[in-house]
Parts: structure tokens; C-alpha cells; sequence
């Protein structure tokens, strides 16, 4: 391949945080015209090396070839100017704003609306972008907010595209309208670069692949010539078994019972309306539903921390007495042996102390739970520490070091270890494997199953309609806050559930 067909090269690019080489003498070329896929487990520098890329992080050491000439990127600006975009995870629009308001902010030099208008919707329909202009981010799903983003850094002249995890917490069809979008950007010569975790969209969309570990460049791969299992093994270096089990349930009955739920938040606006179901015991029950329909609400109902407006929830003893669990206080709740392990978007501020060490951390668990020995017993929180990093191989230098030295996936991997390790009776777990590699996923899936497998009634809200189909054995979909059904995981495809996420009303 000639150098006329790279968009750009990056040599022996290197960058340390403190004492963590994130990047090490990495040489990775973006071709003209390509989808690439950027793969590597949590903390492999993926996402340093495109924030260099983007003009977020500035390299220690290297070069970056723009088009064949050498370029020093120090801000976002800089990388506009050489035509580079990066879309994040998290979007940065504002919400009162409409999407042709949001796409020209910031940009120099007077603004014609009229005109920037025209300009959008040329870009739309050459693309296959399908957004209402007018409408205000605060009345968009997730979807349509990414494609303003999207919009927006092709409104400043991106030919070089990065899209951080951008099907996170899209529908099947949402994803497929995104593929195809990005499809008809290549075709225009477009490069794109995707960070993501989901390898069945790596082979459906992706024409190379790159691969990372602990910051290092291992390999590319021409993806019609590579697989998950390949592409796995190079990515953790040894082979992973990528089937997610599904034991049978065991001895299922009842444990909760939800009989028209309604939540109400405090601004006025119905969260969950009229929603029944029961949760058994022995079983892995999952949530489904696209972003904000009423799942965390579901979850932190149950756990005593929502408003409710009407309905019961019950818990059910082994002899089948019913505990009236409104009312009571998220410790008397937890005291039964309903855990909550919600992974939050901020995983400091809402479920860890950054300035605590892992196992103080796990001593906050034994003091939430009303243990007297909270002052007194730091050995057996130091033990859980040091168990669920080996367990789920978080990558820190001992229990002793701070939780916020640690990176966004180990983390979530001490968030999530903590609560499944305190042996719950009902397990409410939301996005546990957000952002994780597969890896990591794996292993908390295993963890999960073996919740099950002790008994516990398990509820799974999740992301990824693939995983919620392969681990749960139930699937109750949620629609605009009402139930749209429940289907068999075993026999259901995401086709089905991408369908009834959207629609409205009880199936």
C-alpha cells in the first residue's frame, strides 16, 4: 500500500501517567477510506492513544502523520484543523439547545442558522443521517443525540473519524442505521476508527483490526480473515473461552413480587407506571430497555430508594411470607439480603471513595450493613479486598493503593465484586459489565451465575441484548416505563426485544 492511501501514522507514539505507561512506542496506520477496529482489554491504552490522536492528551515521545506530513496536535482545535473528529462515550451537547444550535456552537466568525441549516441537512442526506434539526436534546433518545454528535464533527470538515463504544446503548436497529451511516462514509473515503468491546459488531462492521495490550500494538488483522476467538486470544494473550453458561434454574420460586409499581420522580415525570412481575429465586432475571426507560428506577425502587407513588413490593420468605418492603429503609432492605450493585456513569462519586484504598472500600460494605465491628475489624474487609482482586484480576498494585489510581474497568471490577461478595439473597445488578472487555465480562458473568447457582434471586439490568439473551432465563422488556413483556431467553432473538423496546403498552 502506498503512502497516498494512509490518512495517518502514528510512530513510537508513548505516553505515561505518573508511573503508568499507558502507550509504549506504538506504530498504528489509519487508512483512507476504511472502518478500522481499535481492540484491547481495560486499560490497554486504546483510548489514551486516541485522545493523543484527537488532541486531548499530548504524546511524551513519537510522531503523527497527517496525509504523509508530520504534525504536532496540542488541543481539539488543532485536530479539527487537520480534520480529525472524535465522538465520546459521553456526549457533550447541551440539553436545551437543538441539534443545529448544538453543532455550530463554538465555531468562529458570525452564524447564519439559515444557512448552517442548509449545510446539515446536505450532510444528512448524503450520509443517511435521520434527525429533526429542531428538536431539543432534552427530547431525543440516545440514538438521535449521537448522531448530532456525529453531525457536528463532520460540520467541521472531519474526514478522520473516532467513535468511542458507540453502540453502548443503541437498539439492534439503532446500531444497524449507525452501520450503515458509517458505511456510506467510507464509500466517500471517509477513515474510521471505532473503540468498542462487542466483537460480533467488529466482524459485521469493521475492514481491519488493531489490536492492544497493556499499551503496547500486538497485531492487525484483515477481519474477514480473523474471528472473536482470534481476536480474543491476541487481545489477552492466551485462550478465552467465549461461551456465557447458562445453567438451568434452580429450584425457582418466588422470592420478589411487584404488583403495579408506579415511580414518579421529583420533578413530576412518570418513571415506571403499572409494573407486575416476580423475580425468582435460583434465576437470572433480565431488564431490557433502551437508555432511561425506567430501569434504574426499577432497580433503586426495590432497594428502597425511589418514591413510590403506588404499588407493592414484596419480599418472600422460604415460608412463603410476604414482607411488605415499601416503606422501609434501604438498610432494613439490605439487612433481608436485597443487594443493590448499580454501576453508575460516575463510579467514584456514587459507589466508591477515590481517596479510600480497596480495603476500606470493602469496610464502608461491612458499615452500610450495620456491623458493629465497623472500628475494630479491618481484617476481614482487608481479606474481601485481596479475595476479589484475585478473583476478578484487578490490576493495582496491592490492596493498599488509593481507588482512584485505578483505572475506570478495575474500578467497576471492586464495585461490582463488592456487593456479589456479600452473598445476597436477591442480587439487583445494573450494568455490570458497562465498559469492561470481554475478559473481564466474562468473569463477572461467572459470578453472577454462581449467585444464581447458590439460590439468589438474580435481577440483570444490561446493555447488550446478545448477553442478556445468552445469561438470563427470563427477559422482561420495559417500554416508556411500562412493561412491553416477558420472553423466554432461550428461545427470544434481539430482534424481538429491539422491537418491543420501542413500542408502547403491555405486549
Amino acid at each position: 500500500m502506498s503512502n497516498k492511501d494512509i490518512a495517518v501514522s502514528l510512530r513510537g507514539i508513548t505516553k505515561s501517567f505518573g508511573r503508568i505507561t499507558a502507550n509504549k512506542a506504538v506504530d498504528l496506520d489509519i487508512r483512507k477510506g476504511e472502518i478500522l477496529s481499535l481492540l484491547g482489554e481495560n486499560g490497554s491504552g486504546k483510548t489514551s492513544l486516541m485522545n493523543m490522536l484527537a488532541g486531548i492528551y499530548f504524546p511524551d515521545a513519537g510522531q503523527i502523520f497527517i496525509n504523509g506530513k508530520e504534525v504536532v496536535i496540542h488541543s481539539p482545535k488543532d485536530a479539527f484543523a487537520l480534520g480529525i473528529g472524535m465522538v465520546h462515550q459521553h456526549f457533550k451537547l447541551i440539553d436545551v439547545f437543538n441539534a443545529v444550535e448544538n453543532i455550530v456552537l463554538g465555531l468562529e466568525g458570525g452564524l447564519n442558522l439559515k444557512a448552517a441549516e442548509k449545510k446539515i441537512m446536505e450532510i444528512c442526506d448524503k450520509y443517511g443521517f435521520e434527525i429533526n434539526l429542531q428538536k431539543k436534546i432534552y427530547d431525543m433518545s440516545v440514538s438521535e443525540k449521537q448522531t448530532v454528535e456525529i453531525v457536528k464533527v463532520l460540520y467541521r470538515g472531519a474526514d478522520i473519524l473516532i467513535l468511542d463504544e458507540p453502540t453502548a446503548v443503541l437498539t439492534p436497529q439503532e446500531t444497524e442505521k449507525l452501520f450503515n451511516v458509517m458505511r456510506n462514509m467510507k464509500e466517500d473515503g471517509k477513515s474510521i476508527v471505532i473503540i468498542t468491546h462487542k466483537l460480533n459488531e467488529v466482524e459485521s462492521i469493521s475492514d481491519r483490526v488493531a489490536i492492544l495490550r497493556a499499551g503496547e500494538f500486538i497485531g492487525e488483522l484483515e477481519t474477514r480473515e480473523s474471528n472473536a476467538q482470534i481476536m480474543t486470544d491476541m487481545m489477552v494473550g492466551h485462550t478465552v473461552t467465549l461461551n456465557i453458561k447458562r445453567p438451568e434454574p434452580v429450584n425457582p420460586r418466588p422470592r420478589i413480587s411487584i404488583e403495579n409499581l408506579t415511580v414518579i420522580d421529583e420533578d413530576g415525570i412518570k418513571k415506571l407506571e403499572d409494573v407486575s412481575f416476580t423475580a425468582n429465586t435460583g434465576e437470572i432475571l433480565g431488564i431490557a430497555g433502551i437508555s432511561g426507560c425506567g430501569q434504574k428506577e426499577l432497580l433503586r425502587a426495590i432497594a428502597g430508594l425511589e418514591n413510590v407513588e403506588n404499588g407493592n413490593i414484596s419480599y418472600i420468605h422460604e415460608d412463603g411470607r410476604k414482607e411488605e418492603l415499601i416503606g422501609k429503609t434501604p438498610r432494613e432492605i439490605s439487612e433481608l439480603g436485597v443487594k443493590l450493585s448499580f454501576v453508575p456513569e460516575d463510579r467514584l462519586g456514587m459507589g466508591l471513595v477515590g481517596n479510600m484504598n480497596l480495603a476500606d472500600n470493602m469496610m464502608l460494605r461491612s458499615y452500610r450493613d450495620g456491623s458493629s465491628k465497623f472500628f475494630t475489624d479491618k481484617k476481614a474487609p482487608r481479606e474481601l479486598a485481596e479475595k476479589v482482586v484475585d478473583q476478578l484480576q484487578v490490576a493495582t498494585p496491592g490492596v493498599d493503593t488509593p481507588v482512584r489510581r485505578l483505572s475506570g474497568g478495575n474500578v467497576q471490577k471492586v464495585l461490582v465484586g463488592r456487593e456479589i461478595a456479600s452473598r445476597p439473597k436477591v442480587l439487583l445488578t445494573a450494568y455490570a459489565v458497562r465498559g469492561l472487555d470481554i475478559h473481564s465480562s466474562y468473569q463477572i458473568y461467572d459470578l453472577i451465575n454462581q449467585q444464581k447457582e447458590r439460590g439468589a434471586a438474580v435481577i440483570f439490568v444490561g446493555e447488550d441484548l446478545d448477553v442478556l439473551l445468552e445469561l438470563c432465563d427470563r427477559i422482561l422488556v420495559l417500554s416508556g416505563g411500562k412493561v412491553a413483556g416477558i420472553v423466554d431467553g432461550k428461545t427470544a432473538d434481539k430482534y424481538t426485544l429491539g422491537a418491543m423496546m420501542t413500542q408502547k403498552g403491555e405486549a
